[in-house]
């Protein structure tokens, strides 16, 4: 535990001075305990939408990528993408998701599928299509992994007076 606390620290910002206060905001008392893991209610709030984003992302996007369909080649043409390399983002893109969906590298899923959408958007700039849709996508990955795991919201939301 105190490794992991050590690691989101040290994510946080924190120099190795001031660890000694990071871990001291992560004191495990047993109000605070209850704090740091969170509700039942919002783990199992940040499970269903973490389901639901791996389900149209896997299903939905990838799946898109990967089967033959009327257009598709138009489409991708038109976004400046062969077939052959659809089926490689497809890939990848189901990789990430899986690693988002691994509570262990949740975190890293998270931030690969934060650039990963982040080259959906700027794909949708270029051919001037709506970026309405990858950017809510990214800030649901962010939300579920945050009622998943507290530490997320802690971390983004702490006061900027003591991150130096």
């Amino acid at each position: 535990m105190e490794l992991v606390r050590r690691k989101f620290c040290l994510l946080a910002g924190y120099t190795i001075h001031e660890l000694t206060w990071c871990r001291s905001e992560f004191t495990e008392s047993s109000n605070e305990r209850e704090t740091m893991k969170g509700s039942k209610t919002a783990s199992i709030a940040g499970w269903v939408l973490s389901g639901l984003l791996a389900l149209f992302l896997i299903v939905a996007s990838a799946m898109g990528k990967f089967t033959e369909w009327e257009g598709k080649a138009e489409l991708f043409q038109k976004m400046g993408f062969t077939n052959e390399l659809m089926m490689k983002i497809g890939i990848v893109e189901v990789a990430i998701t899986v690693l988002f969906l691994i509570p262990r590298t949740s975190f890293v899923g998270a931030i690969l599928l934060t650039g990963y959408l982040g080259g959906a958007i700027v794909t949708h700039l270029r051919v001037n299509d709506s970026i309405v849709f990858p950017v809510i996508i990214g800030v649901v990955v962010w939300v579920a992994l945050g009622l998943r795991c507290p530490t997320i919201f802690t971390l983004a939301f702490a006061p900027a007076d003591l991150k130096k």
